[in-house]
């Protein structure tokens, strides 16, 4: 799939494309309360639900879910870390990470970089 990324900017490009990541509690949608849907900034493609956003203390927007088939996982051990890096399934592009330390129902925390979404309010 060739997608434009002549809409985006220097630094979406560098977290989506060159799997940056922004500073923490840095990002304009990690205090985000609205219900509605947050999309791809590349593609946009729907990834998570404001139902599964949640106040993680982490600096950056987390989530217990993502939209079912919209988020892929690889392994990442990059920094001297193992990790896992979630990625949107349409067009790869790097969101963040994905970690086991979130609350029920998952258990899992998908912490993600604000500047690699897009938000559609329902309100």
């Amino acid at each position: 799939m060739l997608i434009e990324k002549n809409h985006l900017t220097e630094d979406q490009i560098e977290i989506t494309q060159n799997c940056g990541t922004e500073p923490p509690f840095s990002g304009e949608l990690l205090n985000e309360k609205r219900k509605g849907t947050y999309i791809c900034v590349v593609c946009k493609d729907v990834l998570f639900d404001s139902d599964t956003k949640y106040d993680s203390n982490s600096g950056w927007p987390s989530f217990f879910d993502s939209i079912a088939d919209k988020v892929s996982r690889k392994n990442d051990f990059s920094h001297g870390m193992s990790r896992i890096e979630i990625n949107c399934k349409s067009c790869n592009s790097h969101l963040g990470h994905v970690f086991n330390d979130g609350p029920l129902p998952t258990g899992e925390r998908y912490c993600v970089n604000s500047l690699s979404m897009e938000f559609n309010s329902d309100e």
